[in-house]
C-alpha cells in the first residue's frame, strides 16, 4: 500500500489551490486511518502531517492520544515528532497531560529523563513548552537533581527547563535557588549564561529574594568578555539597585568603566539604560556619569542607524526630569529628529521635546514645531509613482502635484497641535513669559493646524484673556483681525479649519469692547451676511458681541456727543434691526432667544432716536455729564439721545475674571436650605403605567390625605399627629397648606429614581446647577490662608502703535521684554453673610464681591444720578405691629371661625 508522505502532502496542496479544501478534506480522512495503525513509523508519518495542517490552522486535538503514543516511541526520531507535535498542539487543559508524567520521571518504565542524553535533550525541550502545574509540581525534584547532570549540554537544556517549572509552580523556588546559585560557578560557560538569564527573568517576580546573589553576579560582571552575559547581569543590577541603595555606590565605577570602553552598541545602551533605571544619576557623584550617558546618547541620534535613534530618544526622555540642562545642549540635534521620516522616531522627539520644555526654551521650541505645519508642499519628498511619472514624464507640466510628505499626514498634524498646546498651558501657562506672542502662536495655529484643534485653541484664548490682564488689548487686536478676514469665515465648512476660533474671538472682542480702537467698524463684521455659515452656539456669540460693542460705544459717544452723529448711530441702529430680525427666525433656540431680546432693545433705541430733537440750551449744561447734578426742570435735559445707555448696564455691573477651582465648594449651604426636599411636594397618588396592581388603590390613598390633626400648641401652628389605620401611620407636616403623607418604601424608590433620570437629563444643561458636593462639607471661614490676595496693580502702558501679526512671530530681543500678571488661582467667593434682619434692607457694599488680581474699579452704567422718588407720607419710624383679634360671626357654629382685623389709628396704615 502506498503511503502519502509529508512531502507528498505538500505538493498537492500546491497542485488544488482552487480545491484546496477538497484535497485536505480527503488527506484528513487518509491521516485518520494512518493514525490507528500499529506500525510506528506510519503513525509518526500521520503526526507529523498533522502538524504541518494544524499551522495552516487545521485542529489536531483530536489526535492528542496518538501524539503521546509517539512521544513513547524507543527510536530516537520518533520521539523528536511526538514531542515536536506536543508542544505545537497541547494546551494547559489538554487532557492527556496527565499521561506524560510516567513517560517523563525517572521511576517509571519509561524513564525518558534518565535514558540516553540524546532522548533527555529531546525530553528537556519538550517538557519545557508543555509543562503545567501538575506536571512541575510531579517533575520539579527530577529537574533539580538533573541541573547536576554529567553533561554540560543537558544542565544547560535543565536550568532553562527550570525556570519553566518556577513560573507555573512558584513553590518550589525556595528549593531550586541553591542549585542555582551553584550554576553560577559552573566550568561551562554556557550553563553559566543559561542560569543569568534565567534568574533576569526570574528577579522581576520578587527582587528581594535574589539580592544574596549580588557578590557572585558583581564578579562575573567584572571579570567576564561575553557580552551577552554581560547585558543580563546589568539588567539584573538595575532592578536590584532600587532594593539596595549600597549597589548603587558599588557599581558606579565598572559600569562607568563600561561605557568608556566597550565598544559594543548593545552593552552601552543597557549600561546607560540600567544608571537611569537604577537611580545611578540621582547619586552625589551622578553627575558626571549623567553627562557621559547624555553624550554617548547624542552620538546615537547622529547615527544613520534608524534603531540607535529611537532607543536614544527613549532613554533621554528618562534623564529629563534629573537632567535637564544637559539634556537641553542638544536641543537643536532632538529638534532635527522631529524632521526623519520614521514616524515612531518624529513621535519619540516630540516625547522628549514636551519633557524638556522650560521657561527658557519654550518659545524656541514651539517656533520649531509650528514651522513644520506650514512647511510648503513643494518642500515634501514625492512618493514612488509621483517620482516614477515625473523620470517618465519629458515636461514639467506632466509632473503631478506633490500631497505631502507623511509629516503632513492628519493624524500627525493633529498630534503636533495638541503637543503645541500641551506645551504651552502646561501647568496653568507656567513656562508662557510673553503672553503676546503666545497668543498670536494660538492665531497662527489656528491658520495652519489643519487638524481638528479649534475647541483646544478657543478655550486658550479666552482662559488667558480673562487671566493675564495685560494681555488683554493685544488680544482684542488679534480677535479683530480674525474676525474681519473672510479668508477664515469662508474656509468654515472645510475639515480641520479651527472654526471655533470665531467663537472666541466673537467673545474676547464683546466682553472686552473697551480695548476696541473704533467698536463701530467690527459690529458691520459681527453681523457679516456670511455668519449663517456658522454653529448655532457661534452664532449666537456674535449676535451678543454685536450687542456688547454697540452699548459701549453709543455710551463712550456721549462724551463728545455731535449732531453730526445722530445719522451714523441711527445707520447702526437699523443694520442691528435688520440683521436681528432675520435671526429671530433662526432654528436654533438660543440665537432666537439672543436675537429677539437685543430686538426689542434696538427697537426702542430706534424709536427714541426718530423723537430726539437737538437743543442749544442744554449743550454746555452736559459738556461734563460726570458732574452733572440731575434737575427736574426742562433745562436738565442731556443733548443726546438718553436711550444710548440703554444696553451698557446690562453687561457692565461687574468684570468677568477667572474663578478658582474650588469657589464653588467653598460656598456653605446655608441653614435650613435642604436641596433634597421637594419645593412642591408631588402628588402621593401618582404612578407610573404598569405599576397599579403595586401600590394601594386611589381611593385609600385619597382617605388617608383627607385625615388632619386638629392639635395645635400654645403658639397656634398646627402638630403633627400620627393615627394608625390599619398596618400604615398617617402624618400631617406642620405648616402646609395640604396634609402630606409619608410615603412608602416603594414611592421612595421611585422618587429616587425619577430623581436621577432628571439629574442625568439636566446634567449637560448649561442653565441648571448641580451640587455633588457632600452635605456635612463647609469650609472653615476663620481660616486666614482662605482670604484672598487684592493686587493693585495698573495696566500697562498703550502701546504707540498696534502690533502686527507676522506668521510665526518672533520675541524680538531688541524690544524691553514685559511683565505679565497671570491669575493662576481665580476668584473666590468672599464669606457667607448672614440674612438681613426683618425689616431691614441688606448692606449693598457688603454683597459686592472684591476687586481681585489688580481689577479696576468698575464704571458706573450711567453718568446720571439715580431718581429721587419721596414718599407721600414720611415714615420716621417703623410702624406697629397690625393687631388681631377674633371673633365669632353670628349664625355660625363655634366650629368655624372668622379671622377680622382691626387697624390702630396711630398707624399709618389707617388713612
Amino acid at each position: 500500500m502506498w503511503e502519502r508522505t509529508l512531502q507528498d502532502l505538500i505538493r498537492g496542496l500546491r497542485a488544488n489551490k482552487k480545491d484546496e479544501s477538497k484535497f485536505i478534506s480527503q488527506a484528513i480522512s487518509e491521516i485518520r486511518k494512518e493514525i490507528k495503525s500499529k506500525d510506528m513509523e506510519l503513525k509518526a508519518g500521520a503526526v507529523l502531517k498533522l502538524t504541518y495542517l494544524d499551522m495552516l490552522g487545521y485542529d489536531m486535538s483530536w489526535a492528542s492520544f496518538h501524539v503521546v503514543e509517539v512521544m513513547s516511541a524507543p527510536r530516537i526520531h520518533l520521539k523528536s515528532v511526538g514531542y515536536l507535535a506536543a508542544s505545537q498542539s497541547f494546551q494547559q487543559d489538554t487532557d492527556v497531560l496527565m499521561l506524560t508524567t510516567n513517560l517523563l520521571k525517572k521511576e517509571s518504565p519509561f524513564q525518558d529523563l534518565s535514558s540516553k542524553p540524546e532522548d533527555v535533550a529531546i525530553t528537556l525541550n519538550g517538557l519545557s513548552h508543555i509543562v503545567t502545574p501538575d506536571l512541575a509540581r510531579d517533575l520539579s525534584q527530577d529537574l533539580i537533581s538533573m541541573v547536576n547532570h554529567s553533561r554540560p549540554h543537558i544542565r544547560k537544556r535543565a536550568v532553562i527547563a527550570l525556570y519553566k517549572v518556577f513560573v507555573k509552580y512558584p513553590e518550589v523556588i525556595p528549593h531550586g535557588l541553591g542549585r542555582l546559585r551553584e550554576k553560577l560557578n559552573d566550568t561551562d560557560p554556557g550553563v553559566v549564561a543559561a542560569t543569568v538569564n534565567v534568574l533576569c527573568e526570574l528577579v522581576h517576580r520578587n527582587p528581594q529574594d535574589y539580592l544574596s546573589l549580588a557578590p557572585q553576579l558583581f564578579h562575573l560582571m567584572t571579570t567576564s568578555s561575553n557580552n551577552w552575559m554581560l547585558i543580563k547581569i546589568i539588567k539584573l543590577f538595575g532592578t536590584l539597585s532600587p532594593y539596595e541603595p549600597r549597589l548603587v555606590k558599588k557599581l558606579q565605577p565598572p559600569i562607568t568603566e563600561l561605557i568608556s570602553t566597550t565598544p559594543a552598541i548593545s552593552l552601552l545602551y543597557e549600561c546607560v539604560h540600567t544608571c537611569i533605571t537604577g537611580g545611578m544619576l540621582q547619586s552625589a557623584s551622578g553627575n558626571l556619569l549623567a553627562r557621559m550617558c547624555v553624550t554617548k546618547l547624542a552620538g546615537f541620534l547622529q547615527d544613520p542607524d534608524q534603531n540607535l535613534k529611537y532607543i536614544a530618544l527613549l532613554a533621554l526622555v528618562k534623564i529629563v526630569p534629573t537632567h535637564s540642562e544637559l539634556v537641553a545642549e542638544y536641543q537643536d540635534m532632538i529638534l532635527s529628529s522631529v524632521d526623519d521620516q520614521d514616524v515612531s522616531i518624529r513621535m519619540r522627539a516630540l516625547d522628549l521635546l514636551s519633557a524638556m520644555a522650560s521657561r527658557n526654551n519654550l518659545q524656541a521650541i514651539i517656533q520649531q514645531l509650528l514651522s513644520h505645519l506650514v512647511r510648503s508642499e513643494s518642500s515634501a519628498l514625492p512618493s514612488a509613482s509621483q517620482s516614477l511619472s515625473q523620470y517618465r514624464s519629458t515636461t514639467a507640466a506632466a509632473i503631478p502635484k506633490s500631497t505631502g510628505s507623511p509629516s503632513q499626514s492628519p493624524a500627525y498634524r493633529l498630534t503636533l497641535s495638541q503637543r503645541i498646546l500641551s506645551l504651552g498651558s502646561q501647568d496653568t501657562y507656567t513656562n508662557v513669559l510673553d503672553f503676546e506672542w503666545y497668543l498670536s502662536v494660538l492665531v497662527d495655529l489656528a491658520y495652519v493646524a489643519g487638524a481638528d484643534v479649534g475647541s483646544q485653541i478657543c478655550d486658550q484664548l479666552v482662559d488667558i484673556a480673562g487671566r493675564v490682564r495685560a494681555a488683554r488689548r493685544y488680544a482684542v487686536q488679534l480677535m479683530v483681525k480674525v474676525l474681519t478676514d473672510d479668508s477664515f469665515l469662508g474656509n468654515v465648512s472645510e475639515e480641520g479649519n479651527c472654526a471655533e476660533v470665531l467663537w472666541a474671538a466673537a467673545w474676547i472682542c464683546g466682553e472686552y469692547c473697551g480695548e476696541l480702537a473704533e467698536p463701530q467698524k467690527l459690529i458691520t463684521y459681527l453681523l457679516h451676511p456670511g455668519i449663517t455659515a456658522l454653529g448655532p452656539e457661534t452664532l449666537a456669540v456674535y449676535i451678543q458681541a454685536a450687542t456688547k460693542v454697540f452699548g459701549y460705544w453709543a455710551a463712550d459717544l456721549t462724551e463728545r456727543w455731535d449732531t453730526d452723529d445722530q445719522p451714523k448711530v441711527r445707520s447702526i441702529v437699523n443694520l442691528m434691526l435688520d440683521r436681528l430680525g432675520e435671526f429671530s427666525t433662526h432654528p436654533a433656540i438660543e440665537v432666537q432667544e439672543r436675537a429677539a431680546e437685543a430686538f426689542n432693545l434696538f427697537t426702542f433705541i430706534r424709536a427714541d432716536m426718530n423723537v430726539y430733537r437737538p437743543t442749544a440750551d442744554n449743550t454746555s449744561a452736559f459738556s461734563d455729564p460726570s458732574s452733572a447734578n440731575f434737575d427736574s426742570s426742562p433745562s436738565a435735559e442731556p443733548n443726546f439721545p438718553k436711550s444710548l445707555f440703554l444696553i451698557r448696564p446690562l453687561f457692565a455691573a461687574y468684570e468677568l475674571n477667572a474663578v478658582a477651582l474650588t469657589a464653588q465648594a467653598s460656598i456653605a449651604i446655608p441653614d435650613g436650605l435642604n436641596l433634597d426636599a421637594w419645593i412642591v411636594s408631588p402628588p402621593i397618588d401618582t404612578v407610573e403605567a404598569g405599576e397599579l396592581d403595586d401600590v394601594e388603590p386611589a381611593e385609600e390613598r385619597r382617605k388617608m390625605k383627607s385625615r388632619k390633626g386638629k392639635e395645635k400648641d400654645n403658639s397656634g401652628k398646627r402638630k403633627s399627629k400620627k393615627k394608625a389605620v390599619g398596618d400604615t401611620e398617617d402624618e400631617v407636616i406642620v405648616g402646609t397648606s395640604t396634609p402630606y403623607t409619608f410615603e412608602t418604601e416603594k414611592e421612595r424608590t421611585e422618587r429616587e429614581r425619577r430623581k436621577a433620570e432628571r439629574l442625568e437629563r439636566l446634567r449637560d444643561d448649561p442653565y441648571y446647577l448641580i451640587d455633588d458636593r457632600p452635605s456635612s462639607t463647609k469650609p472653615n471661614t476663620n481660616d486666614v490662608d482662605a482670604i484672598p490676595v487684592i493686587r493693585l496693580d495698573d495696566l500697562p502702558p498703550l502701546p504707540h502703535s498696534g502690533p502686527q501679526l507676522p506668521s510665526l512671530r518672533q520675541s524680538s530681543s531688541q524690544t524691553v521684554p514685559r511683565t505679565f500678571d497671570i491669575d493662576r488661582t481665580g476668584e473666590m467667593p468672599e464669606a457667607v453673610l448672614p440674612a438681613p434682619a426683618p425689616g431691614t434692607t441688606p448692606n449693598s457694599k457688603a454683597m459686592t464681591s472684591p476687586e481681585q488680581d489688580g481689577a479696576q474699579a468698575v464704571h458706573t452704567a450711567s453718568f446720571f444720578p439715580p431718581y429721587e422718588i419721596e414718599d407721600e407720607i414720611p415714615r420716621t419710624a417703623t410702624p406697629p405691629p397690625i393687631k388681631v383679634t377674633r371673633a365669632k360671626k353670628k349664625g355660625v357654629t363655634s366650629g368655624r371661625k372668622k379671622r377680622t382685623q382691626k387697624v390702630d389709628s396711630a398707624s399709618p396704615l389707617a388713612e
